[in-house]
C-alpha cells in the first residue's frame, strides 16, 4: 500500500512509499483511509516541535481519520466490515497513523460515520470536536441557558466548541477577527470582533459586568489571562491553549474553577480511550441532526502533496484542511 513516511525531525519531509498492508490485533480494526483531518499538531510532530507527542522514525504520521473498515480484530464488537467510521486514532508516539491507505486502529477510538457527511467532513472532526466536548462538557459541565464565550471561534476547535455549546443550549458568543465574524455568526453565536472591542466593553454589553458562566479559552496566552477576569463568580473558564505562565488570583477571587484539555492524552498514555469512541458517537447523533457539521477548507490535497497541506495548516488555513487518501475521494 502507498503511505507518505516521515525519516527525520530535522529534515521534516514525507516521502512516499510502498509498506506492507496492517493486519488488526485484538481490540482493533483495519481500515481504509479515505481522507486524513491535519491538525496544528500534526506538523509540530512533522518538525520535531511536540516532544510528548513525537514516534521513533521512520513513521507513518497523521492523527484524524474517516475511512471504511476492511477486517475485525478479535474481540471487537460494534463494528463490522463494511463500517464507514472516523476517529483520533494515530500518528503519535507507536501508533501508525492515517497518511496511508490503510492503518490499524484502536476500535475504542472509533465510531460510525455520520451518514450525511462525507468522508472529508468526518475527518475534519474528530480532533476539534473531541477537545471541545471534553471542554465544555466533562470539564464546564455546560447547561442551558448559561453564557458561554468561545475565545477563537472561528477557529479549529472554537468553530466546532460554538456549535456544540449551542447544541447544548447556551446563550453563545465567540471572539474573532473583524474578517471572520460572519462564520461565527453563521455557526450560531453572537460575535465579538476582539480587534476593536475590549473585555470591559463586551462584558458590559453582554453580561452587564458580571461575567460569563463558561469561557472556553482556544488561543492561550494574554487571551486566557483577560479570561480569568471575564468569568462570573463561581464560573468556569477551560483552556486547551493553556502552556505558559498566568497569574491566577483574579480567577481566585471570583472563585472560579479553572481546567485544562489535552485530547491527546488517551492516545499516548492509554487511559480513557473508549470515552473517545463514546463522545464521538455524541457527535454523530449531533452531525445527523444537523446541529454539528466542519468548516472544511476547498483546497486538496493528496499523499503526494501532504506538505502543502501541512504548510496550508501552519499558514493559518480556514478551517480545516483535509488530505484525501482513497482515489476519488
Amino acid at each position: 500500500m502507498r503511505a507518505s513516511i516521515l525519516d527525520s525531525y530535522e529534515n521534516g519531509h514525507f516521502r512516499e512509499v510502498a509498506i506492507e498492508s496492517p493486519y488488526p490485533a485484538a481490540g482493533q480494526l483495519r481500515i481504509r483511509v479515505h481522507a486524513s483531518g491535519v491538525n496544528p499538531i500534526d506538523y509540530k510532530i512533522r518538525k520535531g516541535q511536540a516532544t510528548f507527542a513525537m514516534p521513533e522514525l521512520p513513521a507513518v504520521l497523521g492523527t484524524d481519520a474517516a475511512g471504511v473498515v476492511t477486517e475485525v480484530g478479535t474481540g471487537v464488537e460494534g463494528f463490522a466490515v463494511g463500517d464507514e467510521v472516523y476517529g483520533l486514532a494515530g500518528g503519535v508516539r507507536g501508533l501508525p497513523g492515517s497518511l496511508a491507505e490503510c492503518m490499524t486502529v484502536e476500535a475504542a477510538f472509533m465510531a460510525k460515520k455520520p451518514a450525511n457527511l462525507t468522508m472529508r467532513e468526518a475527518a475534519a472532526l474528530p480532533l476539534v470536536s473531541l477537545t471541545a466536548w471534553e471542554g465544555l462538557v466533562d470539564r464546564a459541565n455546560v447547561q442551558a441557558g448559561q453564557k458561554v464565550l468561545v475565545h477563537g471561534g472561528a477557529g479549529g476547535v472554537g468553530h466546532i466548541a460554538v456549535q456544540v455549546a449551542k447544541a447544548l443550549g447556551a446563550d453563545v458568543y465567540a471572539t474573532a477577527s473583524s474578517q471572520k465574524l460572519a462564520l461565527v455568526r453563521e455557526l450560531g453565536a453572537t460575535p465579538i470582533d476582539y480587534t476593536t472591542t475590549t473585555v470591559d466593553q463586551y462584558l458590559q454589553q453582554y453580561t452587564g459586568g458580571k461575567g460569563f458562566d463558561v469561557i472556553y479559552d482556544t488561543v492561550g496566552g494574554s487571551t486566557l489571562d483577560a479570561s480569568l477576569g471575564a468569568v462570573r463568580h463561581y464560573g468556569r473558564i477551560v483552556s486547551c491553549a493553556a502552556y505558559g505562565t498566568h497569574n491566577l488570583a483574579v480567577s481566585s477571587l471570583r472563585c472560579a474553577d479553572i481546567s485544562g484539555v489535552f485530547v491527546l492524552y488517551p492516545m499516548l498514555g492509554g487511559e480513557r480511550r473508549a470515552h473517545h469512541g463514546a463522545i464521538l458517537r455524541e457527535i454523530t447523533r449531533l452531525a445527523e441532526a444537523g446541529k454539528v457539521r466542519p468548516v472544511v477548507d476547498a483546497r486538496r490535497f493528496t499523499l503526494d502533496t501532504a506538505m502543502d497541506a501541512h504548510h496550508a495548516v501552519e499558514a493559518g488555513a480556514n478551517v480545516k484542511v483535509v488530505i484525501d487518501i482513497a482515489t476519488g475521494e
